[in-house]
C-alpha cells in the first residue's frame, strides 16, 4: 500500500481545516500527502460551458492554494493535487484505494446542537474501506499534535482487530495515551428484579475488565510503549465514548463493511458519535 495520506477539498473551511489536520499527520507518518477535489458529473448540467470552465479554473487555483500553503508551512513535505470526476462520496473512496488514510471536512453547529455529518461526508464513510478522518472546522491547525488521549470505542463482543490497530499506531505516532472505551448496558432484568442486588451492575462492570484485558493483550505486547487505559462504564455506548473524548486529539469507531447493492451502512453508535464528538474521528471500517 502507497504511504499516503488522501485529503478531500471543497472550498469549504472544513476542507481547509482537514487539509491542514491531514498534513501534520502525513509528517507523523512519514508519508506523502494528496489532495483530490471532485468535480461532480451531471448528465445535464444546470451550468453554461462558459461557467463549467470558470469552476474548472476555480478548482485548479484550490489545489493550487492550499498545496502552497501546506508546502510553506511543512516544506519537507512531498505534496500532489488531483482534480477527479464523478460522485463526490465514490470519487473520493476510490481516490483513496492506495492510501493509508482518507480525511474530509464535516460542518458543525456548535455544542448544543451537535454537528451535521453531511450527506456526501456520510456517505464517503459508508464508501470507502480505507479509515475515514473527519475533521470539524474547529479543529485549528495543530492536527494530531494538539495535545490529549486517542480515544477508542469497541465493542469486545465482536471482533475489533482493525480498529485496535489503527488506534494503537495513532498513539503510538503520538506518545500519547490510548484511552480504550467499552460501554455497555445492563440487562433489563437488572432494572426490574426487586429482590436483586443493588451492586449488581458495578459487579458485572468488573467482570468485564477481563475480558477487555483479554482483548487489549496482544495489542499491549506489540505496543509496549503505548500508556493504555481500559474503561468499561455503564451507559449508552456512544454517550460513553463522547464522555471520554472530551479532551481528545482523536476519536476511534469501527464501522462493519456490508457488501451489498444498497450501499455501505454506518452503525448507530458510529453514527452517532461522527455527529457529536468535537475532535477529529476516525472510522476504521472492518469484516
Amino acid at each position: 500500500m502507497t504511504n499516503q495520506v488522501t485529503v478531500g477539498l471543497d472550498g469549504t473551511p472544513e476542507s481547509a481545516a482537514a487539509a491542514r489536520w491531514a498534513a501534520v499527520e502525513a509528517e507523523l507518518r512519514g508519508a506523502r500527502l494528496d489532495l483530490v477535489h471532485v468535480e461532480e458529473w451531471l448528465e445535464h448540467p444546470p451550468l453554461p460551458v462558459t461557467t463549467t470552465q470558470a469552476q474548472r479554473a476555480w478548482a485548479d487555483d484550490l489545489l493550487r492554494d492550499t498545496a502552497g500553503e501546506l508546502r510553506r508551512v511543512h516544506p519537507a513535505l512531498d505534496v500532489s493535487t488531483r482534480l477527479v470526476d464523478g460522485l463526490p462520496p465514490l470519487a473520493l473512496a476510490h481516490a483513496a484505494q492506495g492510501s493509508g488514510l482518507l480525511v474530509i471536512g464535516s460542518r458543525g453547529l456548535g455544542v448544543v446542537a451537535g454537528f451535521i455529518v453531511g450527506s456526501v461526508a456520510s456517505a464517503t464513510v459508508a464508501a470507502s474501506e480505507r479509515p475515514v478522518v473527519l475533521v470539524r472546522s474547529t479543529a485549528g491547525t495543530g492536527g494530531p499534535r494538539d495535545g490529549g488521549p486517542v480515544v477508542a470505542g469497541v465493542d469486545i463482543r465482536e471482533s475489533c482487530d482493525k480498529l485496535l490497530a489503527f488506534a494503537f499506531e495513532e498513539a503510538s505516532r503520538r506518545d500519547t495515551t490510548l484511552v480504550v472505551v467499552h460501554g455497555w448496558t445492563p440487562p433489563p432484568v437488572v432494572g426490574y428484579a426487586p429482590g436483586l442486588d443493588l451492586d449488581a451492575p458495578n459487579d458485572m462492570a468488573h467482570a468485564l475488565d477481563p475480558a477487555l484485558d483479554h482483548v487489549l493483550r496482544p495489542w499491549r505486547e506489540k505496543f509496549p510503549g503505548v500508556r493504555v487505559e481500559p474503561r468499561a462504564p455503564i451507559g449508552q455506548a456512544a454517550i460513553q465514548i463522547l464522555h471520554a473524548a472530551t479532551d481528545a486529539a482523536l476519536v476511534v469507531v469501527g464501522r462493519r463493511i456490508r457488501r451489498s447493492g444498497f450501499g455501505g451502512r454506518i452503525g448507530p453508535v458510529t453514527h452517532a458519535v461522527m455527529h457529536h464528538a468535537v475532535p477529529p474521528v476516525a472510522v476504521v471500517a472492518h469484516d
